[in-house]
């Protein structure tokens, strides 16, 4: 029997932080079987903010006289965010599966940190993440107020009027939404669009996470978002810092010397380290090389110990790695049961920056 007609579209919900352990979903209208709910007014309201003042990637800006008559799928993502990472696999392969049937994806590009404003990193994060859809840059957050977005990753998929049919914040519940851009692609165009709806399967930090042990939370360095630290971060000084001989869970701490900013602490002289203790089988930090740009060596340590079989995509067996660029990079993935562990970066000369520990 055919599922009734949803006569208003959900509220947002706001979550205290725009990342988080898990995405929370937001509910949508029912797809097979039924008629979708119309979540915003025509062109003039969800695309009212496009093209923006930013730049675009991947082609000329697109107004909305450009989307109108397609399927447009809109996610809101920043390159450094692991929950915007790992939704990318799927979101890579509706926009190669049904291009040629009418759908256009647009990736929006809201930045979290200063850095990720620039256009030369954002163009080399999108080519190296294999994103060839158009990307536009929001560094005003335009684009994002007239959605009325509030969270990383933020999906919202228009019908060919215009109109936002579903919504989604954050990871998962994936066959949904192919499901509700298949079902608009042949309200659209009519005909049926029926292809097989499979998992896709991820690589390196893109690959799903493992829920079911994920212990540990998303945890900035910077002070204007600091939690956890085992110690008192002095902000906008150079301090000399220990790490303690034993960590709690989900605390971290550093060595050496180190000033704390509002985005992220700084190792400011020589070498130092920064550790945290964790329940998950991935450890990612959001880092860069510094203002001078210059690479730096640094080594994981697993418990004491070279990370082996738990390293991951960014150092190798033995915890090597270098940090060349402001990005997320994946230190360990456990390749064994999960297990509370402590994780310790040694950089090998000052200069780089620890904005934010994700997990998976």
């Amino acid at each position: 029997m055919p599922a009734p007609a949803i006569s208003s579209c959900p509220p947002l919900s706001r979550r205290a932080a725009a990342l988080g352990l898990l995405a929370a979903p937001l509910a949508a209208a029912p797809v097979l079987g039924g008629a979708l709910a119309a979540c915003s007014a025509p062109a003039d309201g969800a695309y009212r903010a496009l093209p923006g003042d930013g730049a675009w990637l991947n082609g000329p800006p697109l107004r909305p006289a450009d989307l109108l008559g397609k399927v447009v799928l809109v996610n809101f993502w920043t390159y450094t965010c692991i929950n915007s990472l790992r939704p990318l696999p799927y979101v890579r392969s509706w926009a190669d599966k049904y291009r040629d049937r009418g759908l256009a994806v647009l990736g929006v590009h809201t930045p979290e940190f200063s850095f990720e404003q620039e256009l030369p990193r954002v163009r080399t994060a999108v080519e190296q993440l294999g994103v060839r859809y158009p990307v536009a840059l929001d560094n005003d957050f335009a684009i994002w107020r007239s959605f009325r977005n509030t969270a990383w990753p933020g999906f919202y998929i228009l019908d060919t009027e215009g109109r936002v049919r579903h919504q989604r914040l954050g990871e998962g519940d994936y066959d949904t939404s192919e499901r509700v851009i298949q079902t608009l692609l042949a309200d659209g165009f009519g005909g049926r669009v029926s292809d097989p709806i499979v998992p896709v399967m991820g690589v390196g930090p893109e690959a799903a996470p493992d829920w079911d042990d994920l212990g540990s939370p998303e945890t900035y360095a910077g002070y204007a978002k600091a939690e956890n630290f085992a110690g008192v971060l002095r902000r906008d000084t150079a301090r000399s810092y220990e790490t303690p001989a034993r960590l709690p869970l989900n605390s971290w701490a550093l060595a050496g010397t180190w000033t704390a900013r509002p985005e992220f602490a700084e190792l400011t002289r020589g070498a130092g380290s920064i550790a945290y203790r964790f329940h998950a089988r991935d450890l990612h930090l959001v880092m860069g090389p510094g203002a001078s740009e210059n690479p730096v060596r640094f080594r994981v340590r697993l418990d004491g110990a070279d990370p082996g079989l738990d390293h991951g995509s960014d150092t190798d067996g033995a915890g090597w790695g270098e940090v060349r660029e402001a990005r997320m990079y994946q230190l360990i993935r456990q390749a064994g049961p999960v297990r509370d562990r402590t994780c310790v970066i040694e950089f090998q000369a000052a200069g780089p920056r620890a904005y934010c520990f994700t997990f998976g």
